[in-house]
């Protein structure tokens, strides 16, 4: 795999010297009938950056990542791509650009092994067809490794493991094939304190190969460890985006209760 932050390289600096997003999202809206999921949202990521995408039940969260991610066609609005316009109407558009989604739910098949999970439908093959085993196994482990997961056995099927080393084989998968921008939903609900931390520790080592990251979460005491910026939504609106030296975890809370939209 190669260095995810040479990839970075030349593309962050911009006119006048100001850096480029990697992702950035004008104007958008979407409804589904009479429901307007999204109002104008002005969003964006930039190059190896943490951003919490935090709101209540209802907020958008959802509808907004899986606009970026090529689930949902916004009804209006822009994306741009490392400053370039995009048309991400399909999940493989988005996966083509480097972007990939890790769901709560983890999309890992419980009963096959840890390697065959990393490399789910994408397995690479040796002479006459037949997966190649070997480099599962070993290209498996050193991704892990890559996160500071240590697992011995690259056989051992993915029930067996605690809900932080199952996160750590879905945020591996992603990393091993190269994503740019690694969306996690919700990663460390249903987790233990321990296994909570243990996601937090794999979010900052993407963060350390060059990785932008979208933390969705309700969260705020676990986002607010590792995120840099903060999103929040409500209603389908922007409430605020401030960087994490600006704020604090109260102030956080208390626009999400209110749903108050920030006075700049």
């Amino acid at each position: 795999m190669s260095d995810q932050k040479s990839a970075v390289d030349g593309k962050t600096a911009g006119a006048g010297g100001k850096s480029t997003p990697l992702v950035k999202m004008v104007n958008i809206h979407k409804s589904f009938g009479k429901v307007n999921a999204l109002r104008d949202i002005n969003f964006h990521v930039d190059h190896a950056e943490i951003v919490g995408l935090v709101g209540d039940n209802g907020a958008g969260k959802s509808t907004l990542i899986k606009i970026v991610s090529g689930f949902h066609r916004a009804d209006k609005g822009e994306i741009f791509y490392e400053g370039e316009k995009v048309n991400i109407n399909t999940p493989k558009d988005a996966k083509r650009l480097g972007i990939e989604t890790v769901y709560q739910e983890q999309a890992l098949a419980p009963h096959v092994s840890i390697a065959r999970n990393v490399f789910m439908g994408r397995e690479p093959t040796k002479g006459l067809g037949f997966m190649d085993r070997k480099k599962m196994d070993e290209e498996s482990m050193g991704t892990l490794t890559k996160l500071g997961l240590r697992i011995k056995d690259p056989e051992a099927v993915v029930e067996a493991l605690s809900g932080g080393q199952r996160q750590g084989v879905a945020i591996a998968r992603v990393l091993y094939f190269e994503a740019k921008l690694v969306i996690l939903d919700e990663p460390t609900i249903a987790l233990s304190v321990k296994e909570s931390q243990q996601v937090l520790d794999f979010t900052q080592q993407l963060k350390a190969q060059g990785i932008s990251v979208i933390f969705i979460t309700h969260n705020i005491f676990h986002v607010f460890q590792v995120a840099e910026r903060f999103f929040i939504l409500s209603h389908g609106e922007a409430l605020t985006d401030v960087k994490k030296e600006d704020t604090n975890i109260d102030h956080l809370i208390e626009l999400i209760v209110s749903g108050r939209k920030e006075k700049k």
